[in-house]
This record gives structure tokens, sequence and C-alpha cells, in this order.
């Protein structure tokens, strides 16, 4: 997981649109899914990858954010368990589809399409390792 000076620099200098195909082939979805999860515009999104474009910094964040929540929950199996086999891309798929109670059993993909949103997520995750989950 790079730390907070690297994020923000890649975030400054833009994320490559089509790092979002190699993401969506990560989390095991289309990339239809992803861009709507995050709140990307379709078309906008589309033509930036036919043109080899950087998003802009508002869409770097989001796909930043998404990409260190699946850091996250790879540090925590890493740290908490036996990480052989675990696909922390694919756990977060799943999880963020699933109704939460935590989130008044809202799905946390209702979070995402925002960098508050992420945060509240980063938090419930992290209460989840410490047991604090409720």
């Amino acid at each position: 997981m790079a730390g907070p000076l690297q994020r923000i620099a890649t975030i400054k200098e833009g994320v490559q649109a089509r790092r979002l195909g190699e993401l969506s082939t990560a989390l095991a979805r289309p990339q239809e899914w992803l861009l709507q999860l995050l709140g990307l515009p379709r078309t906008t999104i589309n033509r930036k990858i036919r043109n080899d474009q950087m998003l802009t910094t508002d869409q770097s964040e989001r796909v930043l954010g998404l990409a260190r929540l699946i850091g996250q929950v790879a540090a925590i199996v890493q740290q908490s368990g036996d990480p052989a086999g675990f696909n922390a891309a694919a756990w977060v798929s799943d999880w963020i589809e699933k109704p939460n109670p935590a989130l008044g059993n809202r799905r946390p993909a209702e979070f995402m399409d925002t960098l508050a949103g992420q945060e509240v997520l980063a938090g419930l995750l992290a209460q989840m390792q410490t047991g604090a989950y409720a």
C-alpha cells in the first residue's frame, strides 16, 4: 500500500484510465459495474481509455480509494490470519454488495462514489479487524 504522500502525488498526476480495466478484472466484475460503483461517467471514461488519457483528480481519487480498501483488507488478512489463497479484491467485490447492519442495512457500494464514503468504509473495515464491529 502506498503511503499518503505517494497517493496524493498519484491523485494529482492522475491515474491512467486504462487501469480501470485492470481493476475490474481484479474485482471479477464488468467495467460498467465499476464505473457505476465509483460514479464515473461511462462515455467520458471510455473516451479516455481509447485516447490513453489520465483520469481527473476527482476520478483518480475514487479509483485509488477503492484500491486502498482492497489493500486494507489484504493487510488485515496478512496481520490476522493465513493469507494463502485469499483474494482481497474478490472479497471486497462481494462485501460491498451485501447490506451491512453497521450502515443501516445499506450496501457499502452506496458509499463508494465519494471520498467521505470510502473513509466510512475504511473505518468499518478497521472496526471489523479489532472486533469493535457491531
